[in-house]
């Protein structure tokens, strides 16, 4: 599964923005690899909050939980020590069984690292499911 065209990707309206931490990087001052994919959880996680209007709490009040079941990153060039970085956050395919979510993390304007995660939908004891119609008319009318 490669990055699709980025017209196909509904972006969230402004990009999560963060100071990255002493506790992000490495002993280089690098952000530790590893570090991206909690930007990447926290850009869904208010893309979900802000351009779906359901947050997290909400999914999982309605039984419905979406682990991460694949995972993309492409790294281009280091986020350092108390570097300012701007995640990107968008939703691309919606299916009856999963979703997934495209990302850019961005440093005055240059694309630091991209990629995707794909979820699957699965009830509280983790067996796949259908998304409910109700999010899933939702996840599919952002398009």
């Amino acid at each position: 599964m490669g990055f699709p065209n980025k017209t196909d990707i509904r972006w969230a309206r402004e990009p999560l923005i963060y100071r990255v931490i002493y506790g992000d990087t490495d002993k280089a001052g690098v952000v530790y690899y590893a570090n991206y994919l909690r930007f990447f959880e926290m850009g869904r996680t208010e893309w979900m909050r802000k351009e779906l209007g359901i947050p997290y709490k909400g999914l999982e009040d309605e039984g419905i939980l979406f682990p991460v079941v694949e995972t993309y990153i492409r790294y281009k060039a280091p986020a350092l020590y108390d570097d300012m970085i701007e995640i990107h956050t968008g939703l691309g395919e919606v299916k009856k069984v999963s979703i997934c979510f495209y990302y850019e993390i961005k440093r005055d304007e240059r694309v630091l690292v991209s990629g995707f995660t794909k979820h699957g939908a699965t009830d509280l004891k983790g067996k796949l499911t259908k998304i409910p119609e109700r999010i899933f008319n939702r996840l599919s009318i952002s398009h």
